[in-house]
């Protein structure tokens, strides 16, 4: 583990314990339009400061919240808070992203953490992809299922006519709203699927964390799949939609 990935850790670890009691009134307030074009909230703030703290040292930070924060040569995304809707909505499907890009433009480090179950993926380059626990020190290639019943479909609600198409095509989905989080899980599910704005506080970390997976990245869309069939065949469905 870098020591990059190790003060990433420790942010999400000292977040973590700072949600442990509950969710306090002011984080659910609403603050100014970020930099990533939403309203952040004092909790997504909360996130970034922590960030700001652990990782300032390592570079210049660009988040979704507060925008550039800092000088280096080296350049740090983060997603303070992925899926804040459902956080503040008190649905347990949310989390953080941060990936770090070198002084030669190559994505070297990542990690999203799932706040609500405490599910951690990072890249280690000897080992490749791996998963654990925060507060926990043992970690492993993530978890994949042979057969999985279930693709993941973000901003699935933008996309009727699509949805429509895979119902007919029998490609099952949930859409649980926080996009670096759903990448991180793409080893374990048939497929993720996102349809919409790309914006790169949403797929820095997670697409990084796609490795060994067919991955399909255009402009308005991204598909990933252990099946290079299955991607195909929905990249085919949104191409009838766009003919």
């Amino acid at each position: 583990m870098t020591t990059f990935i190790q003060a990433v850790l420790k942010a999400n670890e000292e977040i973590a314990l700072a949600l442990k009691e509950g969710f306090i009134p002011s984080w659910f307030e609403k603050t100014q339009v970020g930099a990533g074009g939403d309203v952040s909230s004092r909790l997504d703030l909360m996130a970034e400061a922590i960030f700001v703290k652990h990782l300032g040292s390592f570079g210049q930070i660009e988040s979704e919240e507060s925008g550039i924060m800092g000088t280096g040569e080296q350049r740090i995304i983060i997603d303070p808070i992925d899926g804040s809707s459902n956080a503040l909505s008190l649905f347990p499907y949310y989390g953080t992203s941060v990936a770090k890009i070198d002084a030669s433009g190559v994505l070297d480090d990542a990690m999203v953490c799932n706040l609500a179950n405490g599910d951690i993926f990072f890249t280690q380059a000897s080992k490749g992809v791996q998963q654990g626990k925060l507060f926990a020190d043992t970690f492993h290639a993530p978890y994949s299922v042979a057969h999985p019943e279930v693709g993941l479909f973000e901003k699935a609600y933008a996309n009727p006519r699509l949805v429509a198409l895979l119902d007919k095509a029998e490609l099952k989905f949930r859409a649980p709203g926080a996009i670096a989080l759903s990448l991180a899980y793409a080893h374990c599910v048939s497929y993720v699927l996102f349809m919409g704005k790309f914006r790169i506080y949403d797929f820095a970390a997670g697409l990084a964390l796609c490795e060994g997976l067919e991955v399909i990245v255009e402009e308005d869309y991204v598909i990933v799949s252990k099946d290079k069939r299955i991607a195909e065949k929905i990249e085919a469905l949104i191409t009838q939609l766009q003919d």
